[in-house]
């Protein structure tokens, strides 16, 4: 007769086994049941993919960190010279250097989130379809991670500002509203787009031309003023346009008194801007389930 024995503390391993809790990944179900919450949840995910991001980005580059400040200004110095010197474009009473490099601050930050995010889900599909997160981190973590480029780019103003005795404004405390306004354009537009290049890989090689293109329908080398009155509201369709006037009016409104975003043109930019937004999030939520299919 064969007597089985239970090793000791073996019952208890099972029930602990059986306590685990389960979860249960659902769809969601209807247009704006969208499930924000759980992003608060993998906030410390989002923390770690933000800073592999920035240190993935310099990782074995000669120059370093020391990039984040040679972009913008070998742009400003290129667009000074044929801009400000040989098409001398009007600055008001501010440099030219300073005109453009106030304008190409909240422009690199964007132009750099959308390019990175827009292409994010590809570039992470090793993740995707692992492990189970809100795949919204991935786009919001791209754009994060250019905080901090614009952060050691700003520092370079302050120095650019000292060097021409021009002295910051008051209204320099709205600058965060406007640097929210930039982050959330180009997170509304890098949902669309990274939603749609899981699909068609031809996004990303539009990407870039599209950015370009934008970059010459925004106020960056130019001023708004150049603009006639009457069709200056196509120009506020674009986001951008708010910010970098915005920019530019809380850093040099003294020395550029009619540069102060008109209200309600400013608005309008604003509002594009959420509704680009919104519709993003409500678009890549109704797309994403199909992600680890076809990425």
């Amino acid at each position: 007769m064969t007597t089985l024995t239970r090793e000791p503390g073996a019952f208890s391993h099972q029930k602990e086994i059986a306590e685990v809790p389960t979860t249960i990944i659902e769809p969601s179900s209807g247009w704006f049941s969208l499930q924000l919450d759980r992003l608060w949840k993998y906030r410390e995910l989002l923390y770690f993919l933000v800073w592999r991001d920035i240190k993935v980005r310099y990782k074995q580059a000669a120059l370093g960190v020391t990039w984040i400040v040679l972009q913008p200004v070998a742009s400003m110095v290129v667009f000074s010279l044929l801009f400000g010197g040989l098409l001398d474009v009007p600055s008001g009473d501010v440099p030219y250097p300073i005109f453009a490099y106030a304008a190409l601050l909240p422009w690199n930050y964007f132009s750099f989130s959308l390019t990175r995010a827009s292409t994010s889900l590809v570039n992470n599909a090793h993740l995707i379809t692992k492990v189970y997160f809100p795949r919204l981190l991935i786009p919001i973590s791209g754009v994060l991670a250019g905080v901090v480029d614009f952060l050691v780019a700003f520092a370079v103003l302050f120095i650019l500002m000292a060097i021409y005795g021009i002295a910051p404004t008051a209204r320099i405390a709205l600058l965060p509203a406007f640097l929210l306004l930039a982050l959330t354009t180009a997170l509304g537009f890098s949902l669309w787009l990274s939603a749609l290049n899981v699909r068609y890989r031809d996004v990303q090689q539009l990407v870039p031309f599209l950015v370009q293109m934008w970059m010459y329908a925004t106020p960056v080398v130019y001023g708004s003023t150049l603009i006639p009155e009457p069709f200056r509201w196509l120009l506020a369709l674009n986001p951008m346009t708010g910010v970098v006037e915005g920019f530019r009016w809380a850093l040099l409104g003294k020395h550029l008194s009619d540069a102060a975003p008109s209200g309600p043109l400013f608005a309008v930019s604003v509002v594009v801007a959420l509704v680009a937004l919104l519709s993003g999030v409500i678009f890549f939520r109704r797309t994403e389930r199909a992600f680890a299919d076809i990425v």
